[in-house]
């Protein structure tokens, strides 16, 4: 079912037409929940063998509007790996150093080692969203960056980094609702930023960036997987079942004891 979710090659993004609700029939929020929990165990396995062998990495990227779930997934599904092979990455606005360098400077620094997790809270294609919705660069500039940052995914996906994005497809409606609680609860006031209602106001602009974004660097070596997101339960589950799949797939087994360490007795 979660294949439903890859975005195909050459296939429009169109999100005006993508539930952004459960489409399983009959899939109920503890059965879900139950069923990513026995997810767990085998994702934290296949993440120690990853991190055991150190020929591959993976790279998870999460986009999405304010409130479409970004930190619950990490929270709740990268929750199952070991902290000691994860790194987190945000991407806020760029320092002064960094606005020196090309805008994948920055990037390339956190991409995860061999043997590694890790986990964009946002990423480069900020600087095909936002830069583009609020006019920082002129079209010129930020036009050539879809192409650039193909060129980019492909060089870690060469070295043997397992590239999975995840668009995070919340309802306009959605969003309101969880806004509106974060203002009403005085233990999630800290989440709340005014700014983010600004980009609320250019909620079109946003989803017109976003299907170019997604339709011009959805790639074999990258694909976009569009997840429906207004049920939290059903978010972390299709994720846990397309990492468990993905990881799986590289047939990873334990690394054997080196040959001039067997036969050794411990005394």
């Amino acid at each position: 079912m979660h294949q439903d979710y890859l975005l195909r090659p050459d296939e429009p993004a169109r999100l005006r037409e993508r539930s952004t609700l459960p489409e399983e029939e009959g899939l109920r929020k503890r059965e879900a929940r139950a069923q990513a929990a026995k997810l767990q165990p085998r994702l934290n396995e296949l993440q120690e063998m990853l991190y055991a062998n150190r020929r591959h990495a993976l790279l998870i990227i999460l986009q999405g509007m304010d409130t479409s779930g970004k930190d619950g997934v990490i929270k709740h599904v990268v929750g199952a790996f070991n902290p000691q092979g994860c790194q987190v990455a945000g991407f806020k606005a760029p320092t002064s150093v960094e606005l020196a360098h090309d805008y994948l400077w920055r990037v390339h620094q956190v991409a995860p080692p061999k043997g590694m997790v890790g986990i964009f809270n946002r990423s480069h294609y900020e600087d095909v969203l936002v830069v583009r919705v609020d006019n920082l660069a002129p079209p010129e500039v930020w036009g050539q960056r879809y192409d650039q940052i193909n060129d980019f995914e492909r060089l870690l996906a060469e070295n043997g980094t397992i590239i999975c994005k995840f668009y995070l497809h919340i309802s306009r409606e959605e969003q309101r609702k969880r806004l509106s609680e974060r203002l009403a609860d005085p233990t999630a006031h800290w989440k709340f930023n005014i700014t983010d209602l600004d980009a609320r106001d250019k909620w079109d602009d946003y989803m017109a960036a976003y299907e170019d974004a997604l339709q011009r660097c959805n790639t074999p070596f990258a694909p976009w997987y569009i997840i429906p997101a207004d049920k939290k339960w059903y978010r972390n589950l299709v994720i846990s079942r397309i990492l468990k799949e993905r990881l799986e797939a590289l047939q990873m087994g334990w690394p054997p004891l080196h040959e001039s360490w067997r036969g050794i007795t411990i005394d």
